[in-house]
């Protein structure tokens, strides 16, 4: 009788092991966008945030340049459930990125604008991410895609 009780406390003891540990309602937005300038390398660096990374691969799909990326501007913010909303003038689209090992994983391209965004700023407007493009109106984003589009 005592190996199968000992059997039974060391299979308890290795399930408790396994379960994992969740901390829950994490709030991971930054409450403003990030504007950040792109080096001569493709880098963008955000201190606030400890991020950098490579956007030469993001600038090719836009403009099909990733040589003179030096000095363009980047705008960035992050939703309640971390996903990253990136975008910039005259970028067609918002894309929404999420971590992946060290890098960052494409989860959705936004069709946002045919000509191309003139003057584009985000806010944080949970559970949204707005777009703001000039004069139009806001566009409400979530990691699927448009929501609404909002009034101005």
């Amino acid at each position: 009788m005592k190996p199968s009780c000992l059997l039974l406390a060391a299979m308890s003891v290795i399930a408790a092991g396994c379960s994992s540990l969740m901390l829950t309602q994490a709030d991971f937005s930054w409450p403003i966008e990030d504007v950040a300038k792109v080096d001569a390398n493709g880098m963008v660096r955000e201190d606030r945030y400890s991020l950098s990374f490579n956007v030469k691969p993001l600038l090719y799909a836009e403009t099909r340049d990733s040589v003179n990326v030096a000095g363009q501007t980047i705008r960035i913010i992050r939703n309640e459930q971390g996903y990253y909303f990136i975008t910039a003038k005259d970028f067609k689209n918002v894309y929404v990125f999420r971590q992946d090992d060290g890098r960052f994983k494409i989860e959705k391209t936004i069709p946002v604008s045919k000509e191309g965004l003139s003057s584009p700023a985000f806010n944080q407007r949970e559970p949204y991410i707005e777009l703001v493009n000039g004069d139009n109106q806001p566009i409400m984003l979530t990691k699927d895609g448009i929501l609404k589009e909002g009034k101005k």
